[in-house]
């Protein structure tokens, strides 16, 4: 039985997230329906991390079985072939065959996330669902300096949802790096793994410091109290991309 691994973008605004759920469409649904259509089977697709209502990727990873093997490129414009019939808002980017052992998830050593905020006083028009738009002027400079007190193997509970099912809150998290380009600002995150919320969690926090209404090293103090309520508001889920997965 062949196992395949696919990179698949999506824009999540139209989804509940990457999980079947039955209050809405999910990614999971419109991929695992997209290859049904197409080869008459009904593989459960399993990802590298799955995403919330309103996130998207350009790197999301998953991989799953089929009883007979297809040409890689075949699989990949097939699903694209349905995926776009159906109206979803995802495309296979690379198809490919991979070992028995291979896990979206589990084999997984590092995961990278992008989160990008706008920064201009006018509204975005294109960009309008990808982005978190800010108004008011941003200190990128501070956000960064206040960014490095979350780098390194800390308990992140002041940055974790009270709903996260992880084990415990500690993580180790290897890059954190803000930056601007023009009118956006672009928030850089790595580790192996990211408690729920992590990330949205920590850009809030970070604007607050772009925006002049706290200070970098109230991050570190923040990070130090373990209290979710020392968190600053989570920043929306428009603006975070998952942008690739290393094996």
């Amino acid at each position: 039985m062949p196992r395949y691994r696919l990179i698949v973008e999506y824009d999540g605004s139209p989804y509940v997230g990457w999980q079947w759920q039955e209050t809405g469409r999910s990614v999971q649904q419109a991929l695992e329906e997209a290859l049904a259509r197409f080869c008459g089977e009904s593989p459960r697709v399993q990802c590298a991390g799955r995403t919330d209502a309103g996130v998207h990727a350009i790197g999301q990873v998953v991989h799953f079985d089929l009883s007979r093997p297809w040409r890689t490129d075949t699989l990949r414009d097939a699903t694209n072939a349905h995926l776009k019939l159906m109206g979803d808002a995802a495309a296979v980017l690379l198809a490919a065959e991979v070992p028995a052992d291979f896990d979206a998830r589990r084999s997984a050593v590092k995961r990278h996330y992008l989160y990008r905020i706008l920064n201009r006083r006018p509204q975005p028009v294109l960009d309008a669902r990808l982005v978190w738009h800010v108004p008011g002027p941003l200190d990128a400079a501070a956000m960064h300096e206040a960014a490095q007190h979350l780098v390194g193997r800390h308990d992140f509970t002041t940055f974790r949802a009270a709903e996260c099912q992880a084990s415990g809150p500690v993580r180790t998290l290897d890059r954190l790096d803000v930056s601007r380009l023009g009118d956006e600002i672009r928030i850089e995150a790595s580790a192996r793994s990211f408690l729920h919320h992590q990330v949205r969690s920590m850009v809030g926090t970070l604007e607050r410091v772009g925006a002049g209404k706290w200070r970098p090293e109230d991050v570190r103090r923040a990070l130090q109290a373990r209290n979710r309520k020392a968190c600053g508001p989570m920043a929306p889920a428009c603006g975070l991309y998952l942008v690739g997965v290393d094996y």
